[in-house]
């Protein structure tokens, strides 16, 4: 057995283990459904209404993609301009630690009341909480260059933007792929955050129904979704990394 497979199998034996003991610490303990369900009432929930689920699935799947792919594009253009332009790199920093720092909790509430219950404030808080750190990482491998590169680039009188194309982006991609395991699981979360704030349909809207209802079985079904969905994006993620950086290998 390979490494990977061993490590797959160890994986899958460790969350095995704990379905059981959730499952068996439930059912000796009597614990009522309302404060914490068994993970096998957790699956006859999603059996029992599977189109529904899933329906809600690719909904958050859709808004998640798309706050990525916002949010990844406008921190590479970011990273980019900051670093044919290092004076820019303060204080473009500080207003991207400032919008960091600023609780999406408090924004979301507010996007939905200006801009209705529809897909596009889903995808400006999935957009603002990954920009950060495709923006960071891929600064870190802009400006990673060794010095010798850049001698050797301008020995053949490359310009800024040849040099750009030619060596800066290729030695960013490593970072950029770094920063994708990081923000695809976390678009879902962001896109959960702002369905939680209202929404007509996705996996936020059902663990709100659910909590409000007490009926918690819905709301672990969903957050077992949305957990596998972030296991599958990462995983995603770090299979094309190895198919586009080879040759880094």
């Amino acid at each position: 057995m390979s490494l990977l497979n061993r490590s797959l199998a160890l994986a899958l034996l460790l969350i095995a283990a704990v379905f059981v003991l959730w499952e068996g610490w439930v059912r000796w303990y009597g614990v009522p459904v309302y404060l914490l369900p068994a993970p096998s009432r957790v699956v006859n929930t999603l059996l029992e209404r599977p189109a529904y689920f899933v329906e809600a699935l690719m909904v958050t799947l859709g808004e998640a993609l798309a706050g990525l792919m916002v949010g990844g594009l406008i921190g590479v253009i970011i990273a980019i301009l900051v670093s044919l332009n290092p004076d820019l790199e303060r204080g473009v920093m500080t207003l991207a630690i400032l919008i960091k720092s600023t609780p999406l909790a408090a924004i979301a509430p507010l996007l939905t009341i200006w801009l209705g219950f529809g897909v596009l404030p889903k995808v400006i808080i999935t957009a603002l909480l990954t920009f950060f750190p495709t923006l960071v990482n891929v600064l870190v491998g802009l400006q990673s260059v060794e010095r010798d590169l850049l001698d050797l680039m301008r020995v053949y009188r490359a310009t800024t933007w040849q040099i750009l194309i030619h060596l800066r982006l290729w030695l960013a991609l490593p970072y950029f792929f770094a920063a994708l395991r990081v923000t695809a699981p976390l678009s879902l979360v962001g896109a959960v955050i702002a369905e939680w704030t209202g929404a007509s349909g996705g996996l936020g809207r059902i663990m709100w129904l659910a909590y409000s209802n007490l009926n918690l079985p819905p709301m672990f079904a969903a957050i077992f979704l949305l957990s596998l969905s972030g296991m599958g994006a990462y995983t995603g993620i770090v299979w094309l990394e190895k198919k586009v950086l080879r040759w880094n290998g």
